[in-house]
């Protein structure tokens, strides 16, 4: 009975109830009548304090989980927009462009910056990077216990990748949620990056002062170069400006920016990496105390590429950096010189190419980018000009490939007229009687419409068109004689592609500067043989002052009314054309192709630092011999219209005409001879196929033997010096029917 109440009071207390019988005498009795109660009650606050504290942790990781949620997917970089960036074909800087809000933002990689550079900023701002998962917790607890002694902020703890976290989502204010924020970020940030593009999005984004972005920036801005090789002291300058740019700006406080320095200095001096004299000449090394321009090389070529490319792409060129900023420099000098002698308006374009590639080595466009006063900013190796006497080796490469002239062959400069056109040299002098080979060394103007008049006008523009070049002439009007001498316009870039084709041996490649860009397919020009004479003639005119002979074969120009003087030349690697003139088409009195332009030609030849490399070999069929011993009709020129005359030479070739399609037959395995019929020839006569002077046969009977199938130009001469040519096709068939084609104008008659 006694215990059945001491239950049922321990009962009642223990569900709230005061007991109301007295406890049951004795000591024991006693006790567990006390602490009974007392023991549920204190269990039972145990599992509502566990409960309450289950709850709140459930909670706060509820919140946790909620607030990391709220925070968005985690930024990884991919949506950056960095500088658009051409380089040349070694991947050199040339030009940089500034992001659409006006920032400089480089790319870089660890590659791209000198490894003292990371001894340094590990050493400074995060030792264990390449050990913790993107939070350094031991220097986290070290900012928090500097926070709670100082009252203050001493150091915040932070990662490099809590920096890219900062960096990526910036944020105004210093506070608990930002930090939390970072740390968040960065955890996530480390599960998807490796430790190496954690390190790149650093470099490339990390501020140094106004809108300098990355240290690749840096680096160009304060030092002018690349940061793959600093010294000790840039590289702790550019670890310090991150931490407050805009008050260490070196540009704005250079006092503030070495201090900066050399607290980073003495930081790296405690881990005995570097000597205390290497940390003193570290420290003794200048602050830059301004900013340089960002990379400036080809302009006018990285304008036009970068033109229809995404602002943020990377596009690489064919362009040499260190021959850009060579002629570049080179531009810049003779422009003062020239300007001294005529006029302040005065600018130049200089072009080089790879002859064998058709790749654009240097693309000087103007003298100076920002000339305003010299319209620096127009291409001028891509504006219409007179190309004065430079078209004369073209003229003389179609008469040497029609056969009825040799570099040997006599020919005479002399007054002449063809109706009211009436050229005349450009000293109004006459030579008299001279060789092919020197009218066009000297550049003779008679000589070379005499040879226009045999070749056809029409028949050197349809050619150079055909071979790639944009020949302009004034609306409605037909090609004249008046071309040979600049009546037309055509493109410096234009006339150095011509010329890289005589250096081919009459193949021109289309120009081009993409290093990506498909490989061009050849077209024709001329035939190997008249492209060799050509090149063999200009190997021998006469340099400038500042040019050794045999150095390149060259060719000079100047356009009617002095507008524009010119000169191109070659040897058997590279191709260079010079322009100088004013870029508004203004007369220049004295301006003259041989005097303003060859002499900066030989300079730039000069500066590609190897020796002239030989132009290619004679081809099969080059006839090479005195005049004397030419084919009495090659040894004198006689157009037939000299001194006022018009009568035209009687020859002409009956059959096969001009254009005929003629199927071969063969014996014992090599193509039967083909009859040639000719009227009106002074015996004896010559027959020359492609260039090359060809058997005739015996007794009366003329004809030729093709040397396969293909087109082929066949041209007779008799003993007067006329001439009749005519371009046939002849194919390996069974039929042999003669069926006439438009041959000739496949072939650019």
């Amino acid at each position: 009975m006694t215990l059945q109440r001491h239950c049922e009071q321990s009962e009642a207390f223990q569900f709230g109830h005061l007991p109301t019988l007295p406890c049951v005498r004795g000591r024991e009795r006693w006790g567990s009548c006390f602490l009974a109660p007392l023991l549920a009650m204190t269990r039972n606050k145990t599992r509502v304090a566990v409960v309450t504290a289950f709850f709140a942790c459930g909670s706060l990781l509820a919140g946790a989980i909620w607030w990391v949620g709220s925070l968005g997917p985690a930024p990884f970089g991919k949506d950056i927009e960095f500088s658009a960036r051409v380089l040349d074909r070694d991947g050199h800087l040339l030009r940089a462009y500034a992001t659409g809000d006006g920032r400089w933002r480089l790319p870089a990689t660890a590659a791209d910056v000198d490894p003292r550079f990371f001894e340094v900023l590990f050493t400074y701002e995060d030792k264990r990077f390449r050990f913790h998962r993107g939070v350094d917790v031991l220097a986290l607890t070290r900012a928090a216990f500097q926070l709670v002694s100082n009252g203050r902020i001493l150091s915040g703890g932070s990662t490099l990748t809590m920096q890219v976290a900062r960096l990526l989502e910036p944020r105004s204010r210093r506070t608990v949620s930002a930090k939390l924020r970072q740390i968040v970020r960065a955890i996530e940030i480390e599960r998807v990056l490796t430790k190496d593009q954690v390190l790149s999005l650093y470099l490339s984004l990390a501020p140094y002062g106004g809108n300098i972005e990355g240290v690749r920036a840096a680096s160009l801005a304060y030092f002018g170069k690349e940061p793959r090789h600093l010294t000790l002291g840039e590289a702790a300058l550019l670890v310090a400006l991150p931490q407050s740019p805009e008050q260490r700006r070196p540009d704005r406080s250079p006092e503030a920016a070495r201090a900066a320095r050399n607290r980073v200095l003495d930081r790296f001096a405690g881990t005995g990496i570097v000597t205390a004299d290497e940390i003193a000449l570290a420290k003794a090394e200048p602050v830059p105390s301004d900013r340089r321009p960002m990379p400036m090389l080809a302009p006018h070529a990285a304008d036009q590429a970068i033109a229809n490319l995404p602002a943020d792409r990377e596009l690489r060129l064919t362009i040499n950096a260190d021959l850009q900023k060579s002629l570049e420099d080179l531009a810049r000098e003779r422009i003062r010189t020239l300007a001294a002698a005529l006029g302040p308006d005065i600018s130049l374009a200089i072009l080089a190419v790879d002859n064998a590639t058709g790749q654009v080595l240097a693309h000087v466009g103007s003298a100076g980018y920002f000339d305003v006063r010299r319209a620096g900013q127009v291409d001028m190796t891509q504006a219409l000009r007179s190309p004065g006497s430079t078209l004369k080796p073209f003229i003389y490469g179609l008469g040497f490939e029609d056969g009825f002239i040799h570099p040997e062959t006599l020919i005479e400069d002399r007054p002449v007229s063809y109706g009211a056109y009436a050229p005349k040299d450009f000293d109004f002098s006459f030579k008299g009687t001279v060789t092919v080979r020197e009218a066009l060394q000297l550049s003779l103007n008679v000589p070379a419409i005499a040879v226009l008049d045999c070749v056809r006008a029409s028949r050197l523009s349809s050619r150079l068109t055909q071979a790639g070049a944009a020949l302009v002439l004034p609306d409605g009007e037909a090609p004249g004689l008046a071309i040979g001498l600049g009546g037309a316009g055509i493109k410096l870039s234009d006339l150095v592609m011509l010329y890289a084709g005589i250096a081919r041996l009459g193949t021109t490649l289309p120009l081009t500067e993409r290093l990506d860009a498909v490989a061009p397919e050849a077209r024709r020009l001329m035939e190997p043989v008249a492209a060799w004479y050509v090149s063999n003639v200009l190997s021998g005119s006469p340099p400038p002052e500042n040019g050794a002979r045999g150095r390149a074969a060259f060719k000079t120009g100047t356009s009617y009314g002095y507008r524009d003087a010119w000169s191109i030349g070659f040897d058997g690697k590279y191709t260079i054309g010079v322009w100088v003139g004013r870029p508004d088409g203004a007369p220049v009195p004295g301006l003259v192709g041989r005097t303003a332009a060859a002499p900066i030609l030989f300079d730039a030849f000069a500066r590609f630092g190897a020796s002239a490399a030989a132009l290619p070999r004679p081809p099969a069929g080059v006839l090479m011999t005195s005049n004397a011993k030419l084919p009495p009709p090659l040894r004198r020129f006689q157009p037939g219209r000299l001194a006022g005359e018009t009568a035209r030479p009687a020859l002409h070739i009956v059959f096969p005409p001009d254009g005929a399609r003629i199927d071969l037959s063969d014996t014992d395995g090599k193509p039967d001879p083909v009859v040639l019929k000719v009227t009106g020839a002074v015996a004896p006569l010559t027959v020359i196929v492609n260039g090359v002077p060809a058997a005739t046969g015996g007794r009366g009977t003329l004809f030729f033997r093709p040397a396969g199938p293909g087109f082929s130009r066949v041209t007779v001469m008799d003993a007067s010096g006329a001439a009749d040519s005519i371009v046939v096709r002849l194919d390996d068939s069974a039929s042999a029917a003669l069926r006439p084609e438009s041959a000739a104008a496949q072939t650019g008659r």
